[in-house]
């Protein structure tokens, strides 16, 4: 059965790019197949929306423009005017949000449940509004995408060796249909569409923006032709429905123009948003390839003034895991987690990569002489973490996740927390320590969450809102 589009989904705002004190900027639409999209109205004239790809019974349209990124402004469509705080120059308030959706029946649960820190942080954008919302990962919960097709209906069990050039065709039109459903549902919601009408987005991927553990899989399983078609359908529904792009025509703010890593970064007024791509290169033995690490290099050579804000969609900075993935090895029933925990940047199995990344943000913060703040989500709980850089520097690591996955049971929030007792020091000279978040007494929140970071007279500070306890109190960063 066919997603239908009953009435036009959007405008979605995601930010290209900031040039010349401009924010190129993306309105997404989702429409019905048959029907035109209105344009979009500035103070200096119409843009018309362009068709970027085409289903069943809907198209996606996309309208590029800019705004201006030194002061507030504002765009009208199709009758509504949309306010755009957009003012990177000062003081300003970014959202951070990750894991939007859960692993089984998410398209089932009741919105109201569902949206409900959505509503929370729509609430504190009409309080004082946010200029950028950065999504951290699991934007979509595609695991279930798989299902209803032959080939992959008991993936990644069980998969056909050799199916025939039709049938994975016939595959790779299902999968299209499922993330459109899934993207299309997301953006419905009223909680979100009224954000995201406002406030332009910054979007990297994780692996449930493809499937459960991707690049964590046996090799079997991802290098199928199964496995492929599923990443190569997943990849064009992120650059479409995520990017508001496609392949061939990404925003000058992904590092390579090819695409063959998703990596990207954002040069704004001392502020620096840097997000290299996790997934695209990823295998059980890498995290990131060739264009992923000279992405990061090239940066250690860039002078930046103010802050670095560095998307590690897998929290770089945590509890000696590789403890924990050891036991499970040797207990049978457990070892159906070593994905989830291979996909750690401190599994065995990526030690050495992990100590070249904590080096290299070393040497960014030693070159711009500033602290680095990390965020990232993936693990369903709210923590933080410190590592000295030495010279009276650090990187400070703020983990918020998720925005609409539900959390995990206390229990296991206490059990990494009491393995972070531990300590780990990876990097010689370099300790890390997993702090408490302002106000707390446990070093991991069992609680739906989402983060502020926000820049008061270029000091930096961050609060997270919990679910249950509500707003902490400013960290100072």
């Amino acid at each position: 059965m066919s997603f239908q589009c009953n009435s036009t989904l959007g405008p979605i705002l995601i930010l290209d790019t900031v040039v010349d004190q401009k924010l190129h900027l993306s309105a997404l639409f989702i429409a019905a197949r048959r029907e035109a999209v209105a344009p979009v109205e500035l103070p200096d004239g119409k843009v018309d929306p362009v068709r970027l790809a085409d289903y069943n019974d809907a198209t996606v349209w996309r309208a590029r423009f800019t705004l201006p990124a030194d002061r507030p402004s504002e765009y009208r469509w199709n009758g509504t005017t949309y306010e755009v705080m957009g003012d990177l120059t000062g003081d300003l308030r970014l959202a951070y949000v990750s894991c939007n959706g859960e692993e089984v029946g998410d398209m089932d649960r009741e919105e109201a449940e569902r949206n409900a820190m959505w509503e929370r942080l729509r609430g504190e954008h009409r309080r004082r509004p946010f200029a950028l919302m950065l999504h951290g990962g699991d934007q979509v919960y595609a695991d279930e995408v798989t299902e209803g097709n032959d080939l992959s209906h008991d993936w990644p069990e069980r998969i056909p060796r050799d199916p025939s050039r039709a049938a994975l065709d016939d595959l790779r039109h299902h999968l299209r249909e499922r993330f459109l459903e899934r993207y299309a549902a997301l953006y419905a919601a009223p909680q979100f569409a009224w954000l995201g009408a406002r406030v332009p987005s910054l979007m990297q991927w994780d692996d449930h923006d493809i499937c459960d553990g991707w690049g964590s899989l046996r090799r079997s399983r991802t290098y199928s032709p199964v496995g492929q078609t599923l990443f190569e359908v997943a990849r064009e529904s992120f650059l479409v429905f995520q990017q508001a792009t496609t392949h061939g025509d990404l925003p000058a703010r992904f590092a390579d123009p090819t695409g063959q890593h998703l990596g990207w970064v954002i040069h704004a007024p001392d502020l620096r948003i840097l997000a290299p791509d996790l997934r695209s290169e990823r295998t059980r033995r890498q995290i990131m390839g060739l264009g992923g690490w000279a992405m990061m290099e090239a940066e250690t050579q860039r002078q930046v003034r103010g802050h670095t804000l560095l998307m590690s969609s897998v929290p770089l900075l945590g509890p000696r895991l590789s403890l924990l993935e050891a036991l499970m090895v040797v207990i049978p029933r457990m070892q159906k987690y070593e994905d989830d925990l291979r996909d750690q940047w401190q599994s065995r199995a990526h030690r050495d990569e992990w100590r070249r990344m904590l080096r290299l943000v070393r040497d960014l913060a030693r070159r711009d002489g500033h602290d680095i703040t990390a965020v990232s989500g993936e693990i369903h709980l709210a923590t933080r973490a410190v590592m000295d850089l030495g010279g009276g520097l650090h990187l400070n690591q703020l983990v918020a996740s998720g925005i609409a996955h539900r959390a995990p049971p206390r229990a296991w929030a206490r059990f990494l927390g009491a393995l972070s007792w531990l300590g780990e020091d990876p990097v010689p000279e370099h300790p890390i320590r997993v702090a408490r978040l302002p106000g707390q007494a446990d070093r991991y929140i069992a609680e739906r969450n989402y983060l502020i970071l926000q820049r008061d007279d270029k000091d930096w500070t961050a609060r997270w809102d919990l679910e249950t306890s509500g707003m902490t109190k400013a960290l100072d960063l």
